[in-house]
């Protein structure tokens, strides 16, 4: 098998070829392995940012706090929480709450299972009664009959007639009509 040089110069050609795809190839693969290196590095850099940006809140933070303790020792007597005002459990916190009066309902449970017994206590309204004192409890709104008008009155009227322009000018009337039935009486 004799090759001749038109095949020779076809097979050199492809052989280029190939050798220019190849290194095109390995060149592409770099220029990513590079950009993947140049993205690696800008996250770095904005996470360094933010730790920086961390950093000097908590900096700024803690220089206000000495200034606030400065504030409170010197102008407002602020003190720490000591080790003897915290409770050790709910049990600690119940104990200090004001037991409940002798009439008191029973506290409030949200938690329960439905029975018939809650339709039937619906039926019947009950009175309102403080859940401490167990005082009964009527509302403003339930307990005004009357008219608005009557109830201000009764409420203010002394202070309205005391403070009313209009009573002035009928007392000034009134005595200047006493002195003029006086002087025509007295005629």
């Amino acid at each position: 098998m004799i090759v001749t040089s038109t095949q020779m110069r076809s097979l050199g050609w492809v052989a280029l070829l190939a050798v220019c795809i190849s290194l095109f190839v390995v060149l592409s693969l770099r220029v990513h392995a590079v950009k993947s290196e140049v993205l690696l590095a800008e996250r770095e850099i904005v996470s360094l940012e933010r730790q920086a940006k961390l950093l000097e809140t908590e900096f700024e933070t803690r220089a206000s706090q000495r200034q606030l303790a400065n504030w409170n020792s010197v102008e407002f007597g602020f003190e720490a929480p000591r080790a003897d005002q915290y409770l050790e459990g709910e049990r600690q916190l119940a104990s200090l709450g004001q037991p409940l009066g002798p009439d008191a309902p029973r506290q409030i449970r949200v938690a329960r299972a439905d029975t018939g017994v809650d339709a039937e206590m619906a039926a019947e309204p009950r009175e309102m009664v403080s859940p401490i004192t167990g005082a009964p409890i009527t509302l403003a709104s339930a307990a005004v009959e009357e008219d608005a008008s009557t109830v201000i009155a009764d409420a203010f009227g002394d202070f309205l007639i005391e403070a009313s322009p209009i009573r002035a000018a009928n007392a000034r009337t009134s005595a200047s009509a006493s002195l003029a039935s006086e002087a025509v009486g007295g005629e």
